[in-house]
């Protein structure tokens, strides 16, 4: 009998108690929260590109050329490849909230800097500081909603993520350009509200339901970000067409006013802020339109609205045709979306937590710096030789770019096969 009692006990001791939680944490986070998650990366990227419609306001009155227009956009891409070395790291290792705190607060300095600037030093620091904020965000901001949404709902996660990255992105310059023709202080207006929008995410970090990592990683602070061995063909396919992408939607924004004011006569602000709005728009609905495909084939595509992107955009400069200017940005946000998302989705399923943060910020210096570099260049030749031919140049050299990458990822099958 005695047997027979302690039976039952012995077979109900081995119940697992530590998934159980795991998994209940997962399923208890409402969903709202992970949509509140990502608000952190919207309010930042609003900020990123806030300054667009505001250049041509900027160069009447403090007086810079192209080049040196080119110039504090890439300030804006150093502060941010600076910061992905640091970043994604500190991030995986003391947790998303030491990490997403000081760039909201480096966010809201750059919202001052702004809104005073008289020479082009405060554009440059205040580039600068929006860069490194940026950075933090896209390691740490991403990865905490996919902390947030839990290991069932990484699918989800991803594509929050990246849709609250582009819609920002978009969200910035409409504001910009909005605020700028018809509220008074055009170069100040837009910034005010972005602090108050970028106040509001600071409570949304301070609430975020996420916890320290328990374990921290081994090596350097500061280092080039990467991923874990046997990751890095994933990272390696985002990277072939994300990068591209982004470089396509980076000279929009960068020289994108230049071309409809002085190209195209178009100088109001508003159409110069709505078309990098919907460019963005594009990013973020084709992201929900694809996002049941294959992997492979989101990429496949994504590379092929880069390419026509950058076909599109030749052909608006030589007809000197607005109408045709905005489809080109359109793809060309297509393009990064859909790059974008497939990147993050492969990282998503392959990379562990403790590791997902600097796999974010590998993915996206890999992005940024064809971003900053090729219209920079395009900028300075533009100076040089005109508007049209150097838009005409850095068109054939995206496209060399996007067309590779489409291939690279026709090429390989096992890694892409799985939906987004």
């Amino acid at each position: 009998m005695s047997v027979t009692r302690t039976a039952p006990v012995q077979a109900a001791t081995p119940k697992p108690a530590t998934p159980k939680p795991a998994a209940g944490r997962a399923a208890a986070t409402p969903l709202w929260w992970i949509w509140l998650a990502a608000w952190p990366v919207t309010a930042v990227f609003v900020l990123s590109n806030a300054a667009t419609p505001l250049y041509v306001l900027w160069q009447r009155d403090i007086g810079f050329s192209k080049g040196t227009l080119t110039v504090v956009f890439a300030f804006y891409i150093v502060g941010l490849i600076g910061s992905l070395l640091v970043s994604g790291v500190v991030s995986d290792r003391v947790g998303r909230k030491p990490v997403l705190l000081p760039a909201l607060a480096l966010g809201l300095a750059a919202c001052l800097i702004f809104g005073t600037a008289t020479s082009v030093a405060a554009l440059i620091v205040a580039r600068l500081f929006t860069g490194i904020a940026v950075g933090a965000v896209v390691s740490a901001g991403m990865a905490a909603v996919t902390d947030v949404a839990g290991p069932e709902r990484k699918r989800i996660a991803a594509l929050l993520a990246s849709c609250a990255m582009v819609f920002g992105a978009g969200l910035g310059p409409l504001l910009a350009g909005v605020l700028s023709e018809l509220a008074p202080a055009p170069t100040t207006t837009v910034f005010v509200v972005e602090a108050v929008v970028l106040a509001g995410a600071v409570l949304v970090v301070l609430r975020m339901p996420v916890r320290r990592p328990e374990r921290r990683g081994q090596g350097g602070w500061v280092r080039v970000p990467g991923v874990p061995r046997g990751n890095s063909r994933q990272l390696a396919l985002g990277i072939a067409v994300f990068a591209p992408g982004i470089t396509a939607t980076s000279f929009v924004l960068s020289l994108g006013p230049s071309l409809l004011s002085g190209l195209l006569g178009t100088t109001d602000r508003i159409v110069a802020g709505a078309m990098a709005f919907v460019m963005f728009l594009a990013a973020t609905g084709v992201q929900f339109a694809v996002q049941k495909l294959r992997r492979r084939t989101i990429l496949t595509a994504g590379a092929a609205a880069t390419a026509l992107s950058t076909v599109t955009l030749v052909v608006a400069v030589h007809t000197e045709a607005v109408a045709v200017l905005i489809l080109a940005a359109l793809l060309a946000g297509a393009g990064q979306g859909m790059g974008q998302l497939g990147g993050l989705s492969l990282l998503n399923a392959g990379i562990p937590p403790q590791r997902l943060a600097e796999a974010n910020a590998a993915l996206n210096v890999g992005g940024y710096l064809p971003a900053g570099l090729l219209p920079v260049s395009a900028g300075y030749l533009s100076d040089a030789v005109g508007l049209t031919s150097g838009t005409t140049v850095f068109a054939a050299v995206l496209l060399g770019l996007a067309l590779l990458g489409g291939l690279v990822v026709l090429a390989t099958r096992r890694e892409v096969t799985d939906p987004a």
